[in-house]
């Protein structure tokens, strides 16, 4: 706790500069309840650059969640809270799979995390360091991490269910996500929540009831006025968060038979600030803005256990240090910073607006609890295993300026944008990875549970890439509006790519319209996928030492294996879709169709072992197995996003806002690489579980109702989430794992008790469901009770309170 505390104070620190460079003003209410904006009515920025836009009258789906509804949930994670009233938006509580436990990846329309645009105020947001190279979702993908950003920040979070690569490049395949900030000259709040999953659940072979995971959080905002116009917010939240557990009894060893594993959410402390500020320049023309946030992040998951007594060498071998076996730890230390500042005003009749953004995470890797078994028992028992660091700095200039011709309106914007990259891999300390001399040849090298990160495998790499773009939005008579979007990029390493968008709208009447786009999207190769590198060296019978693991497309042994230069995912994106407003009602419904080719993946191990050819191409380099990025995979992608409200306002009874979404998806793997430049065919880069993994790994039906109510001084939240079946598939058929159909309840009841004091009391999975249990045979050591791609977790039911106070 000291450590996030001080942590904190520095963040807030680096983040000063900033004050004296406000943010651009959007006035909106500090925090107005989502039930007083009549449905559609939110000016949306996200999608469209023609100024006044709401959401039902964009050319665009965009979905706009305001941010009391995010914070009115049991869950303070805001990647959680997205995901539980977005229905196109998945995030699966993950387990056992070393650092995505703790920086969880969220996708939108079941597509790799990476292929959807995150923004902070419009401007790009950075991904994390972390590669995701374990089973999980989002497998070979990097991804800005959504719960870097506490919810207590946002005013609201607009979300583009479309492709906007030629408005916004790299990376918008899926859609945009595009997180507003919290805007306020005066006021305050502040709210703190507990929260504990009381449950029962029951595994392959135990029934359990449990209360654990308890959380505590503590956040708070507060506005001052800059000037006569000027803002100035500043946001601050502190967690932390006890781990569950949901494994199942280990039938290993002599008995009893108990319980060894920790599978679930991780141990987490982390601590949040976030600044928001803007002020007018002189006669008030131009303003100058800035924003800028730190998170500092400890978190603590749990590895396989090690048995003694069951001829695992590893254990008997620090039987000194662990007489019953050990259970390793694996720890992260994220420090996340972002800062953003500019000017935006007039210029020559056009609106201009000049932006410099930089942000960076490091994420520190620990072993604890854990051992390095070919050191015996003179292993250390805790190891610094390596870090890893990316950054990015951004550049742009934005110009906008709508003309009027007639009975048209012709908004033209064009600008310009620079963005440099880096990505760094440091090593960990000696033992976490090395192997001691003479040691056993049954026994693994490094750190058990997370091997660390070797002198070999550090990597300090750069690019950089500039782009333009074009776009034109014209509405003609009232009732159509065209807009074409076209953009160039060049980058340092791959080379130039180009993008383009048409879409239309026609209202038929006041209460009818149709729309749709087609569009070219695409997304670079992440700098983590190019260089990303992990290592172990491993001991077979009597050979001599060789390594195994993931080397990049630039080295010599994946080069060996007929790797080449990642090349840009491509996507052709189309939609069509109808918009129905009548008084307080409205009712969006789009479909789509997406395909993406050279979509890039993580290749399986392909071992010396597999073929004579394969054994001849690794020898040299002493490697036993490797695998590495390739593009190749082709996917198409169709479904359908329905999105209705009612607002209701009565006499006596207060307000009601009824929702009903719904996202129907489907995606199939249509071609995969059989061959690499050096290998035709080769032995399998893509195993079943990975196409299956693509096409069946989220919900392909996923529908959520609510009805809130707000009376005087009573209120209530009442939320239904069905899930449709999701497939965790094996490397067989037999191994298949499917979540089934479940549907959530959530509920919320709140009472004011004047202007400034509230209290909220509520459950998250009311009726304590939980996806199927893993079978026994597919669980023979009691970790992976449930499957970790069920995308509402498997931790039951949480029973919350919330205390909230305004001045």
């Amino acid at each position: 706790m000291i450590a996030i505390r001080a942590a904190l104070l520095a963040g807030a620190a680096s983040l000063s500069p900033l004050l004296a460079l406000p943010a651009t003003a959007q006035t909106t209410p500090a925090d107005a309840p989502a039930a007083e904006a009549p449905a559609g009515d939110e000016v949306v920025v996200t999608g469209t650059r023609a100024p006044g836009r709401s959401r039902l009258d964009t050319v665009s789906p965009v979905d706009v969640l305001g941010g009391e509804a995010l914070r009115s949930q049991g869950s303070t994670e805001l990647a959680d809270a997205l995901a539980t009233v977005a229905p196109s938006v998945d995030f699966p509580r993950q387990a056992a799979v070393d650092g995505t436990d703790a920086i969880r990846p969220a996708t939108l329309r079941g597509l790799s995390p990476d292929q959807t645009l995150v923004l902070i105020n419009g401007t790009r947001a950075h991904t994390s360091a972390l590669l995701n190279i374990n089973g999980s979702i989002g497998r070979g993908s990097a991804a800005v991490d959504l719960n870097t950003i506490p919810t207590i920040a946002l005013d609201r979070v607009e979300v583009l269910r479309e492709g906007a690569s030629a408005q916004y490049g790299s990376d918008a395949i899926a859609g945009v996500i595009n997180l507003r900030l919290r805007e306020a000259r005066s006021g305050g709040g502040a709210n703190v929540t507990f929260g504990t999953y009381a449950t029962r659940y029951d595994a392959a072979r135990l029934s359990r009831s449990v209360r654990d995971g308890e959380t505590v959080t503590f956040a708070g905002w507060k506005g001052f006025g800059l000037g006569t116009d000027g803002f100035l917010t500043i946001s601050g939240e502190y967690v932390a968060r006890q781990p569950t557990n949901r494994a199942d009894l280990d039938p290993r060893g002599a008995a009893p038979q108990r319980i060894r594993a920790r599978f679930g959410d991780p141990e987490v402390e982390q601590g949040t600030v976030y600044v928001n500020a803007a002020v007018p320049l002189g006669d008030g023309n131009w303003t100058a803005y800035a924003n800028g946030g730190f998170q500092q992040r400890d978190s603590e998951s749990g590895a396989f256990p090690r048995l003694v007594g069951i001829n695992n060498a590893n254990a008997e071998a620090v039987r000194g240090l662990y007489p019953d076996g050990f259970l390793p730890l694996i720890g992260t230390r994220s420090k996340d910073y972002n800062a953003t500042a500019g000017v935006r005003g007039e210029l020559g009749g056009w609106n201009a607006d000049l932006t410099v953004s930089y942000g960076r995470n490091t994420i520190d890797f620990n072993t604890r609890d854990s051992a390095n078994a070919t050191y015996g028992n003179a292993s250390p028992r805790d190891f610094d295993s390596g870090r890893l660091k990316y950054d990015q700095l951004v550049a742009g200039l934005d110009l906008a300026r709508e003309y009027t011709l007639d009975a048209a309106a012709i908004n033209i914007a064009a600008g310009a944008e620079y963005r440099r990259e880096g990505f760094a891999i440091g090593a960990g300390q000696p033992e976490s990875y090395n192997r001691a001399a003479g040691a056993p040849a049954n026994l693994g090298s490094g750190a058990q549970g997370f091997v660390g990160f070797q002198p070999g495998n550090e990597v300090d790499v750069h690019r950089s890439n500039g782009s333009l773009y074009l776009d034109v939005e014209a509405r003609l008579w009232d009732r159509l509006t065209l807009g074409a979007a076209a953009r160039g990029e060049t980058y340092s390493d791959f080379g130039e790519t180009a993008t383009a968008k048409l879409s239309a709208r026609y209202d038929i009447a006041p209460w009818l319209a149709f729309r749709g786009s087609v569009s070219t999207g695409f997304r670079a190769p992440s700098l983590q996928q190019q260089y990303y590198t992990s290592t172990q060296t491993l001991v077979t019978g009597n050979l001599a030492p060789q390594e195994t693991g993931l080397y990049p497309v630039s080295s010599n042994i994946a080069r060996a294996l007929g790797a080449l230069p990642l090349e840009p995912e491509k996507s052709r994106n189309y939609s069509i879709g109808t918009v129905v407003r009548v008084g307080g009602f409205s009712l969006t419904v789009d479909g789509y169709r997406i395909r993406i080719r050279d979509q890039i993946a993580l290749s399986e191990n392909i071992q010396a072992a597999s073929s004579a050819q394969v054994g001849a191409l690794l020898a040299p380099f002493g490697v036993q197995a490797a695998r590495f990025f390739i593009n190749g995979i082709q996917t198409t992608t169709k479904g359908l996003d329905i999105v209705a409200a009612y607002t209701l306002r009565t006499a006596t009874l207060g307000s009601f806002n009824l929702s009903a979404a719904a996202n129907l998806n489907d995606i199939s793997v249509d071609r995969i690489p059989t061959s690499t430049a050096a290998l035709n065919p080769a032995p399998s880069l893509f195993g079943r579980n990975r196409i299956l993994t693509i096409e069946q790994g989220t919900p392909r039906t996923k529908v959520v109702g609510s009805v809130d109510w707000r009376g005087d001084a009573l209120g209530a939240t009442i939320r239904a989430v069905h899930y449709g079946n999701v497939l965790q598939p094996g490397t067989v058929v037999a191994n298949d794992i499917y979540t089934g159909r479940h549907t959530i309840i959530d509920l919320e009841g709140r009472y004011r008790f004047n202007d400034n004091v509230t209290l909220a009391l509520g459950a998250e999975n009311l009726f304590d469901i939980y996806p199927n249990a893993s079978p026994a045979a597919l669980n023979n050591n009691g970790v992976t009770a449930f499957p970790y791609y069920s995308p509402f977790g498997f931790n039951g039911r949480q029973i919350y309170g919330r205390l909230n106070l305004t001045w």
